[in-house]
């Protein structure tokens, strides 16, 4: 047996020093098993010992390590002989049938059906699985959301098919959000242009809005075209207040100047009263014409829907109708759709516009309400392609519609467009996998590839949420923070101990009193604010150093480390970098050694991980290990001390971070897991929980030194970037693959995906870890192209 010769050797030379002879530590014992075939069948033991061994965990870094060859002679065996993986044929994996997500809803029924649909408003949250909210298996379908999937259907095929086949043409000509003040003069001019002579319809629409209080401002509004007064209005307060005015108007081809004019009728008034000055907006001026039917144009959305007038002999109009809905429902199940489905669709159609006040276009929108509910819209229904003899080994690839839409929602996050329906129809799509490819990433869709990804994979979606108390942590970066609570302390002491809270203090306790909350005042005065526009571009940064990676075909160990980034002048100003100006994201190179360049030391990484009041190593730290080395620690133990305790032992002094947890990680208990995240973590800690660069904590200098688990010592956070993007780079490769490789197929990775990890992770150092050889190696992983045969046991 191989265990014996091949294994078992290498085991007991590194390994039965702590799982051995008697030595369980983990409680794994590698001689403690019954037989060898007992020990052969416990796959997550294996899975777990290849995982480490690659990582360089095991052994310690305190112990001899094995040679090359040990090394690989002992993964080759795990993968082949433990785990049973067959590189000629590896298991594809199962499949769970995948819901569409919110965003994935939304972007589908907007290409389906040039509707916005409001999912945010209408829809719950997805639940999340493996860090990801397109996981097949969380995304589950309780009989409320199906009742909600019903109601949007109805909702969505009512407001977009057109009930009529030629309407008026209108245009909005002037619409805008901005405000202006009843108290300044504003002139607003458009010109619009008359294509065809004839009846016009202008509607002007205002807003009057007045902000808390009466304010008795008041103003002229004239509205002209050509110079030729429509409009003289006054106008004065009122709480949000739309008024429309019509005008019927007969016009020559041509352009036709529209112009509205405010002019303030009162002084500007003083005080709190200017605060409340009223606004007027222009909410819109439409122009509907020409009025004759001659001049009607088609409606928005009919071409998406229809080709042509429909017929009035009833079988022509059933044929055409045959024809809509086999076209809509084809792209909307993206796929096929067999002819007994089409009948019964047809039927609901025909149902509808035989009645006599009900037109040809009700009975279509009506038809695709159980298109757009139906199961094979809302999941992802998937075939393989047919094979000669199902018994054969092997696994049979999944078919071109289906491989179009793996690739649409994993590049767009939406349904499939012509040029991919057209290939898979015409069995090319595969064939034609490079060149689709790169027309996708070209396309604007393929943004939804890096926010959703990057949103979830570093959690820049979670940056608004979490609450960070400047105050508190410019205060602790300062050594404020017990000076300004015994301050508070003796605010509070001082109320409890007056004999009557509600007499008036006398003069010399109001002067003590202001005294000492000026005090806590300049101990407490925030410089930043983390407000929307800084965690915006805290986002957007994040962001754009990806898509740079992906537009440019970048190494994507500049992820890691780089010598550039994104910046506006806020943030700029917030990292301490000068030299950058104006609200507008860009490209900016960093000097030399610079602190910043990669994800790690963006603000959004950086927010995320922290605590409300301080940083948190711990958080940084597991940041790091779950989404950059890919070797997460064991979850923590039962009734773990809360870090906090460990405070405490120093009540004679205020301790640093590094401190208590070198307190906390004595703690046996505690040592395994924070042996291998602190280090990480504290490497980040010149960087306070609001992304800033700092010196010192709690007046204390800052001490960033350490050394990884794997032996690695580094002095601060670059060094730290360095190793990753070098010595440790086959890590990132790897978990870099895995979280692709989860977000592309919708489940989390089985020990049967190692191979494919292992031949994509070849692929990118092969290629020094270009973007597109990771996406391509993903594409055209065996997971991604075919499905599990239906009699493979995993």
């Amino acid at each position: 047996m191989r265990l014996r010769s091949v294994a078992r050797p290498v085991l007991v030379k590194h390994c039965y020093d702590c799982h051995g002879d008697g030595a369980n530590k983990g409680k794994v014992a590698f001689d403690g098993f019954k037989s060898d075939e007992e020990l052969l069948a416990t796959r997550d033991l294996w899975t777990n010992v290849l995982k480490n061994l690659r990582a360089d965990l095991m052994p310690p870094a305190s112990r001899p390590r094995p040679t090359v060859a040990e090394k690989r002679r002992l993964e080759a065996w795990i993968k082949r002989d433990a785990l049973g993986i067959d590189p000629r044929n590896p298991d594809p994996g199962r499949v769970t049938i995948r819901r569409l997500n919110r965003v994935e809803y939304r972007n589908t029924i907007r290409d389906l059906m040039g509707f916005d649909f409001k999912v945010e408003e209408e829809l719950p949250p997805d639940d999340t699985g493996y860090g990801f909210d397109n996981i097949g298996d969380v995304l589950t379908v309780s009989p409320m959301l199906l009742e909600k999937y019903m109601q949007a259907a109805e909702v969505i095929a009512a407001a977009a098919v057109p009930r009529v086949p030629r309407v008026v043409q209108e245009k909005t000509v002037a619409a805008s959000a901005d405000r202006h003040s009843f108290y300044e003069p504003a002139k607003l001019t458009e010109v619009f242009s008359a294509d065809e002579s004839g009846q016009y319809r202008v509607a002007l629409e205002l807003e009057v809005a007045g902000q808390f209080d009466f304010d008795p401002g008041r103003s002229r509004v004239v509205f002209t075209i050509d110079d030729r007064e429509l409009l003289r209005q006054e106008f004065g307060w009122q709480d949000k207040k739309i008024f429309r005015f019509e005008y019927a108007e007969r016009w020559q081809a041509g352009p036709r100047r529209l112009a509205l004019e405010l002019t303030p009728l009162m002084p500007p008034t003083a005080g709190d009263q200017r605060k409340n000055a009223p606004t007027l907006r222009v909410v819109g001026v439409t122009v509907r014409g020409p009025l004759e039917p001659a001049h009607w144009a088609r409606p928005k959305n009919f071409e998406r829907f229809f080709s042509r007038d429909p017929p009035e002999d009833a079988t022509l109009r059933r044929g055409y109708a045959l024809e809509v809905l086999s076209r809509m429902a084809t792209r909307a199940y993206r796929r096929p759709v067999d002819r007994p489905t089409l009948d019964r669709l047809v039927a609901i159609a025909e149902g509808v516009y035989s009645q006599p006040d009900k037109r040809f276009e009700d009975g279509i929108a009506q038809a695709m309400v159980p298109v757009l509910a139906s199961p094979r819209f809302l999941f992802r229904v998937e075939d393989t392609e047919p094979v000669a003899a199902p018994s054969l080994p092997g696994h049979p690839l999944i078919d071109e519609y289906a491989l179009a839409s793996r690739l649409s929602y994993f590049l767009w996050s939406t349904m499939p467009d012509d040029e991919l329906f057209l290939l898979a129809d015409q069995g090319k799509l595969r064939r034609s996998l490079s060149a689709q490819v790169k027309r996708m990433l070209a396309d604007p869709r393929s943004a939804a590839l890096i926010e959703n990804f990057v949103g979830q994979w570093l959690q820049t979606r979670d940056v608004d949420g979490i609450d960070i108390n400047a105050k508190a942590v410019l205060a602790r970066d300062d050594g404020n923070e017990k000076e300004v609570e015994r301050l508070r302390q003796q605010l509070r002491e001082q109320q409890a101990k007056a004999v009557d809270p509600k007499l008036p203090l006398t003069p010399e306790q109001t002067a003590e009193r202001e005294k000492q909350r000026e005090r806590i005042r300049q101990l407490s005065r925030p410089r930043v604010e983390l407000d929307k526009e800084l965690r915006a571009a805290m986002r957007e940064e994040t962001l754009r150093s990806f898509a740079h990676v992906v537009r440019n075909n970048r190494s994507v160990l500049e992820l890691v480390d780089s010598d550039y980034t994104f910046l506006n002048e806020k943030l700029a100003r917030h990292y301490g970098i000068s030299g950058v100006t104006g609200t507008a994201m860009r490209r900016v190179a960093l000097p030399a050694n610079h602190v910043r360049g990669g994800v790690l030391t963006q603000g959004s990484v950086l927010v995320v991980t922290s605590n409300p009041t301080r940083t948190s190593p711990v958080k940084r730290g597991l940041f790091v290990l779950e989404n950059v080395l890919g070797i997460p620690p064991p979850p923590p133990p039962a009734d773990v001390p809360a870090l906090e305790e460990s405070e405490r032992a120093s009540a004679d002094r205020e301790p640093t971070l590094r401190e208590i947890l070198a307190i906390h990680r004595g703690k046996p208990l505690c040592n395994s897991c924070h042996n291998r995240m602190d280090p990480l973590g504290l490497a980040l800690e010149n960087f306070n929980a609001l992304g800033m660069w700092r010196q010192k904590e709690r007046g204390q200098p800052v001490d960033a030194t350490g050394k990884l688990i794997t032996g690695e010592p580094f002095t601060d956070i670059r060094q730290v970037k360095r190793v990753i993007a070098t010595t440790r780079r086959s890590d990132f490769y790897r978990c870099l693959t895995e979280k692709l490789l989860t977000y592309a197929l919708g489940r989390g990775l089985e020990y049967y995906d190692i191979e494919a990890v292992d031949q994509i992770v070849g692929r990118l150092d092969r290629d020094q870890g270009r973007f597109s050889t990771l996406l391509m190696a993903v594409i055209e992983s065996t997971p991604f192209q075919k499905r599990r045969n239906a009699s493979a046991q995993p």
